[in-house]
């Protein structure tokens, strides 16, 4: 549901009553995990996706009947192997949804909602049986602020299903957009920027021209700062929340006058993920004089120069998906692979980061 937020919130500010389709369990295969939602509007807007085939058109209806009740269930599709494809469910998977209900009044969804589409760290809980099924709640009306708080430390989108007082409760703990930090304003960094961005990263351009940082040059970026490389960097801190573990740091300066300062501080980050583009050729001075200004080997190991997988493409299009791929890899320590050669779920990564096994929640006394 706080994925659907920004889109959400204008009907709901309009004085609509919304419909929210969950996931909140998936078997084998689906397309989307626990969490994923859909949503149907009074007016017979459908926003967003769980799966498509014919299990969309069923939670529409499931989202239709909840408008006109104004009480949420549950539904379970599981479908063998033969029609799997045609329910969008593929290799005989099955998934459980909630349908649930939000009112334009509903205060504390709203503010949640509101959170989450300023992409600040937010929980909700949804009641996933028993009387008040599709209920949404703050966590901490169910003594759960503990293990949303715990979800939201780890800075991931986080699912916990939890017991309480017989009832199943599905937190939904939601954390800021991973941030890139792009250093450069030249084509490469225009289309990193865009691949990054739609792909749900929160994009930062910093390069010391102001005539080249601009919105109508980086539409996709969230934040323009025109300022030296380097200087820049070294204003960051972990403490503040500026950088953390998920942060990727991309230098396309162009420049080693740029370049290999802002490395020397990059390289000393608690960023996850540090890159450069550059030639052999390039990167092998670049080497020698970051070693000369005292960047020691083990700084450098986190180094990845030239950046980028070997994709094939030149185009700066390409350069950039292929970067991309890189920076996604490196945080899921995946592969690089082709999955048609590898064995086991797809996409088990990505899956383990975003659910934890189930808790109980304590009962207050």
């Amino acid at each position: 549901m706080l994925e659907l937020a920004t889109a959400l919130l204008p009907a709901l500010h309009a004085g609509e009553r919304v419909a929210v389709i969950t996931v909140t369990r998936v078997a084998r295969s689906a397309p989307r995990g626990a969490g994923a939602a859909m949503a149907l509007t009074e007016s017979g807007r459908v926003i967003g996706s769980i799966s498509g085939g014919c299990v969309e058109g069923d939670s529409v209806m499931l989202g239709a009947e909840a408008l006109a009740s104004g009480v949420g269930r549950t539904a379970s599709f599981g479908f063998s192997d033969d029609v799997a494809h045609a329910a969008g469910l593929a290799c005989g998977g099955a998934v459980d949804v909630v349908s649930s209900l939000i009112e334009p009044t509903d205060a504390a969804t709203l503010a949640a909602l509101e959170l989450a589409a300023a992409d600040r760290p937010v929980s909700v809980s949804l009641v996933t049986s028993g009387p008040a099924i599709g209920r949404l709640v703050a966590p901490e009306e169910l003594a759960a602020s503990t293990q949303s708080e715990r979800a939201l430390r780890l800075r991931e989108t986080h699912m916990l299903t939890a017991a309480y007082d017989g009832d199943d409760v599905l937190l939904i703990s939601v954390a800021p957009k991973p941030r890139l930090i792009i250093l450069g304003a030249g084509e490469h960094a225009a289309a990193l920027c865009r691949v990054a961005a739609a792909s749900g990263w929160a994009v930062t351009v910093c390069d010391a021209w102001p005539l080249l940082i601009t919105a109508e040059r980086f539409p996709e970026a969230t934040e323009l700062v025109a300022e030296m490389p380097h200087e820049y960097l070294a204003r960051l801190s972990d403490i503040d929340g500026d950088i953390d573990a998920r942060t990727a740091v991309c230098v396309l300066t162009h420049d080693e006058r740029l370049d290999v300062p802002a490395l020397r501080v990059a390289l000393d980050l608690p960023v996850g993920f540090v890159g450069a583009l550059g030639a052999r050729a390039t990167v092998a001075r670049r080497t020698t004089l970051l070693l000369q200004a005292g960047v020691d080997a083990a700084s450098l190991a986190r180094l990845h120069s030239p950046l980028g997988l070997d994709l094939g493409g030149s185009r700066p299009d390409e350069v950039a998906i292929a970067a991309l791929a890189e920076i996604v890899a490196a945080r899921y320590d995946a592969s690089t692979r082709p999955l048609r050669v590898l064995d086991g779920p797809l996409h088990r990564r990505a899956q383990s980061a975003n659910t934890e096994e189930a808790c109980t929640i304590p009962q207050e006394a």
